[in-house]
């Protein structure tokens, strides 16, 4: 039976190349299969494994063209190899290196892209060299980063403190994140923001009152249109943001060397700005809104409700600072960054809904538009307070900053080649 799937596996892949734009984006639609579907890494530590594969990727092109600066990969490649085939083979050997029970199906369509990338022999063959090289160099340099450590996290208790919340009461998820090596931070605490406000202040008693009316499942005050945003953005956010940046890169034809850099630039800033994140969430251990409501709010200015329950169902970690805001403040800033401008067109589609109402797609010309929407979103959702959304989002911006400031830029600066005449 494997053998079954493996052949139509390949048949499925050798089709889809016959009408594929972009090797990058395809492995990157084969890395979400691999990653988020198969492998079942939850949100915010599925950025990780995204950010070796794309970071591999982009070494592996950047050696043949030279044109950006190198991340782990320094060693220049043939100027006459395929960069096709190099990326196919720098996302290849980083997923079966991190997911291995998934070789046999990634060999296969790893087999059946180098059979269609054609061509001279000899230049597919230094590509492949090429990928190879940059995926190895990748693990090298992140070995012994902390990936998936054994930390545990035990919830305390009393008003403002974090504790497994309903329906399923799950065990805080991924400790481990806030703690591992970041990719561009100098450590994972580099943009620590202040405490959650506190229960006694006219703001917390606002965002209270906020959440607790247009989040709950049962809200009059959210419209039918709040409310198809509060589900929109409850898909897994790696898993859909997969697609959102592949509908980029065929938008804008973006050829193999820049949807590589783009690839890289977004998703190693989702990877930092989701362990500056889950650092401070572990930091603080602040109560979702479904367990504050019901207690009250921790303020005898506050009115509880021990019957309210969110529109969706809450993620299993601390509620401050908020995580959709933490990496689509830094998506945003990112691809505002990477296209000089922050008109772009950015097209999301969501598989969060199971009425069978079909397709849910949003169209936004603007990042400041994508993020604001998955800001308010977190609230209609009842998952966050307006304070975790403002310094979530901070918080990704200041990643989103210091990646374009230091990584990924040009090896020559116009400023450069002025100072060599």
């Amino acid at each position: 039976m494997k053998k079954i799937s493996i052949a139509l596996l390949a048949c499925t892949v050798a089709i889809s190349i016959s009408s594929a734009a972009n090797v990058v984006s395809e492995w990157n639609a084969i890395a979400s299969t691999t990653i988020v579907k198969n492998g079942g890494k939850p949100p915010g530590a599925a950025n990780v494994w995204f950010a070796y594969s794309s970071l591999a990727v982009y070494d592996a092109v950047n050696a043949i063209t030279g044109t950006y600066r190198p991340y782990y990969y320094q060693t220049p490649g043939p100027r006459d190899a395929s960069v096709d085939a190099a990326a196919v083979a720098a996302a290849h050997r980083i997923l079966v290196n991190y997911f291995p029970g998934q070789k046999n199906d990634l060999d296969a369509g790893y087999n059946a892209w180098i059979a269609a990338i054609g061509g001279d022999a000899s230049a597919r063959d230094s590509g492949i060299a090429v990928g190879e090289a940059a995926a190895l160099a990748v693990i090298a340099a992140r070995s012994g980063d902390g990936l998936e450590a054994n930390i545990t996290y035990t919830p305390g208790s009393g008003p403002g403190v974090w504790v497994p919340t309903p329906p399923a009461f799950a065990a805080a998820a991924v400790p481990w994140l806030g703690q591992m090596r970041p990719f561009t931070m100098s450590s994972p605490a580099q943009y620590l923001p202040d405490a959650p406000t506190s229960l006694n202040s006219e703001p917390w008693k606002r965002d209270y009152v906020l959440t607790q009316m247009y989040g709950g499942a049962t809200s009059t005050l959210r419209s039918a249109a709040e409310t198809e945003i509060g589900i929109f953005w409850t898909e897994h956010p790696s898993q859909q943001n997969t697609r959102a940046f592949n509908n980029l890169v065929d938008y804008y034809s973006l050829d193999t060397a820049a949807t590589a850099r783009l690839m890289a630039i977004v998703w190693t800033g989702a990877a930092d700005a989701s362990i500056a994140c889950w650092n401070a969430k572990y930091t603080y251990g602040f109560w979702r809104p479904v367990t504050a409501i019901q207690a009250g709010g921790g303020n005898p200015a506050l009115t509880g409700d021990a019957s309210w329950t969110p529109l969706g169902v809450t993620p299993a970690h601390p509620e401050y600072p908020a995580a959709h805001g933490c990496v689509t403040g830094a998506n945003a800033a990112l691809v505002a960054g990477f296209f000089g401008t922050t008109k772009v067109h950015v097209v999301a589609d969501s598989l969060a809904f199971t009425d069978g109402s079909g397709t849910h797609q949003h169209v936004f010309e603007d990042t400041r538009d994508w993020i604001d929407e998955v800001f308010w979103a977190r609230i209609y959702g009842g998952f966050h307070f307006h304070h975790s959304l403002e310094v979530g989002k901070a918080l990704g911006e200041s990643v989103a900053r210091e990646v374009l400031r230091d990584h990924f830029r040009l090896r020559f600066e116009p400023s450069d080649q002025a100072a060599r005449h």
